[in-house]
């Protein structure tokens, strides 16, 4: 038999003429899926990271190891999230795709109409090496001439190969920092991008964490 819009349920015969529907049960735990999916978005979308087995447990009110398990290996079979080559847990279609809307004229005013052309997903926009991503918040203003302001987010790939002109994270002498690398034969020099700063010349050591691929700022 079906249920409203086609939907299956079974029918039970109590005692006498009683009966009720069977599907209630399930529906309680989609919508408790459901809520759970949500709050584990709402942490990415947050934090910017995957939350850890014991987070996932405190939002979803589990409080063993098994039960979270269970519901880890559930998203997993719904292809909600993933697990990278280290086992740890990643965003599958966790990271949902956006409207593609059409284009936005930037400089004179143009008469536009609202027209899907595609769906996209941010991940898949801005991440190329997904295992190899990370994201930094940005404090300072010395590569500011770059667009790159105070409270930025930066996504950071460990496993490019840092070019002369591209953005680094770079310990130098100990010092951690952000800035654009500058070779020039045997030559290695950072560089800011905003003139009340000099340009750093490493003296003993620079470790180079990863190249600087894309800022995201948040508006409200």
């Amino acid at each position: 038999m079906g249920g409203q819009g086609g939907a299956p349920f079974i029918l039970l015969t109590l005692t006498g003429e009683r009966s009720f529907t069977y599907n209630l049960g399930v529906e309680i735990r989609e919508a408790r899926l459901r809520a759970r999916v949500s709050e584990i978005a709402r942490f990415y979308a947050e934090k910017g990271r995957m939350p850890s087995f014991s987070e996932i447990g405190e939002m979803a009110g589990l409080r063993s190891k098994n039960a979270v398990s269970k519901l880890v290996t559930r998203l997993k079979e719904l292809k909600i999230i993933e697990k990278d080559e280290k086992g740890r847990l990643i965003p599958g279609s966790l990271s949902s795709p956006v409207k593609v809307l059409g284009t936005v004229e930037a400089g004179w005013p143009s008469p536009a109409e609202e027209e899907l052309l595609d769906t996209l997903s941010l991940d898949e926009l801005l991440i190329q090496n997904r295992e190899a991503t990370f994201m930094l918040k940005v404090t300072g203003d010395s590569m500011s001439g770059a667009g790159i302001l105070p409270g930025d987010m930066v996504l950071v790939d460990r496993h490019l190969t840092a070019k002369s002109g591209d953005i680094i994270i770079a310990e130098v002498d100990g010092q951690w920092t952000m800035k654009y690398l500058k070779k020039r034969g045997e030559s290695v020099s950072l560089l800011p991008a905003n003139p009340s700063y000099g340009p750093i010349r490493p003296k003993s050591e620079l470790k180079i964490a990863g190249v600087v691929t894309a800022v995201i700022r948040k508006y409200k």
